[in-house]
């Protein structure tokens, strides 16, 4: 996925683009209204995230342009407590904004926010995900393969989740270990290892596919 960043301020641009990029989003980062529109133009942008504090209002003149634009893309406003309600407001008139973060914000709250809002505009349930007969069921945190429900654990539900919102992408064992909470990283530690392993029994064979020294991944389709 393509997401546009619009963000005029150093450290926090680059704290976005590792963390969206750990997980296999593509990130341009750009901080005057010229660039973004540059982008845009270029039809290959699935996302915008945009920074409603970017100086001289260029947050709401880049909604005005999404608006009469590009208006079925996805836009979601980074933005602070004190000009939420302004925010809300002129996202409402314009038409783009589809959601809004409070800053300071958690990664995972961004990313499950850009997930949900791409899954909308396909039309897609963003609380449900149907992958090779397993079915998750996000906002309940339940699992079912086959019409079986899954008896897991939070770590394994917490992997399955991060493999399989994210299939044929491979996750790094550095972002499987930090989705689980491990306390002790790197080759060292096989905590993941273990929960691999036993969500693997509980899945049956042909889900989880190991890619050697990287990490893991779910395929969308199976390998022959």
């Amino acid at each position: 996925m393509n997401v546009l960043l619009f963000e005029d301020q150093l450290e926090l641009a680059h704290q976005i683009r590792c963390e969206l990029a750990d997980y296999g989003y593509r990130v341009t980062w750009v901080r005057q209204l010229t660039g973004a529109l540059s982008q845009l133009e270029g039809d290959g942008i699935d996302l915008v995230l945009l920074d409603m504090g970017v100086a001289d209002d260029a947050g709401q003149q880049l909604l005005q342009h999404l608006r009469r634009d590009w208006p079925k893309t996805p836009a979601l406003c980074v933005t602070t407590l004190d000009r939420l309600d302004d925010g809300r407001h002129f996202g409402a008139d314009a038409g783009a904004a589809h959601d809004f973060l409070l800053k300071p914000f958690a990664p995972a709250e961004l990313r499950a926010r850009i997930r949900a809002l791409t899954c909308r505009s396909c039309g897609v349930d963003p609380e449900r995900l149907d992958l090779r007969g397993l079915s998750l069921h996000l906002g309940a945190q339940r699992a079912s393969i086959d019409g079986r429900p899954l008896e897991l654990s939070r770590s394994e539900y917490l992997l399955l989740s991060a493999l399989a919102t994210r299939a044929d992408r491979v996750q790094t064992r550095r972002v499987l270990e930090e989705q689980i909470g491990s306390s002790v990283v790197g080759r060292a530690s096989n905590v993941l290892d273990v929960q691999i392993s036993k969500l693997r029994k509980k899945l049956g064979e042909g889900y989880v596919r190991t890619v050697r020294n990287v990490g893991y991944v779910i395929d969308r389709r199976q390998a022959l």
